[in-house]
């Protein structure tokens, strides 16, 4: 078999499933129409069941109303504010464990036009911002330890942290 025989369909379901980044396809009411093998290792859910599903299976409850919100308002306009941008967000993994994601998101219209749905790529972000997070922290601990000399009055101390004495 070679491209030629391959159908514009079938083509764009192996690169689906070929992706290394999860691919969740939600129609106009949010129900996850596509899930892909990546999305399944990223949130521990098989496709067979998040397809089906209402995405609020991987947003956090206190994150829900404002994701709604923004999901209807493009599924109204048939645009999104995130077009071209990766967003680094929260999501809940199957075990019920917070990981971080960095998501794209386009609008999907069908060859007439009209918005079959919300196309989201998810990549698993969360050991590389836990790290990013641990760096920062380190490098706010030495700032704080390199001022808090400064604000007891110790400035103009050697080293060891002594103060220079004059005999004269």
């Amino acid at each position: 078999m070679n491209d030629q025989t391959i159908s514009a369909g079938s083509r764009a379901d192996l690169l689906i499933a070929a992706s290394p980044d999860g691919m969740i396809l939600a129609d106009p009411g949010g129900t996850i129409q596509v899930w892909n093998e990546a999305a399944s290792r990223i949130f521990g859910v098989s496709a067979d069941s998040a397809i089906g599903q209402s995405l609020d299976m991987i947003i956090p409850e206190r994150f829900r109303q404002a994701h709604w919100r923004g999901f209807q308002e493009s599924m109204q306009s048939g645009r999104t504010k995130y077009a071209g941008k990766a967003l680094p967000t929260r999501a809940t993994h199957a075990e019920g464990r917070q990981l971080y994601v960095e998501l794209c998101f386009s609008i999907v219209h069908d060859r007439g036009g009209v918005i079959i749905g919300a196309l989201a790529t998810a990549r698993d972000i969360t050991e590389r911002f836990l790290a990013d997070r641990e760096k920062d922290r380190r490098r706010q601990e030495r700032q704080r330890a390199q001022q808090q000399p400064a604000a007891t009055g110790q400035s103009g101390n050697d080293r060891s942290g002594a103060r220079g004495t004059s005999d004269k």
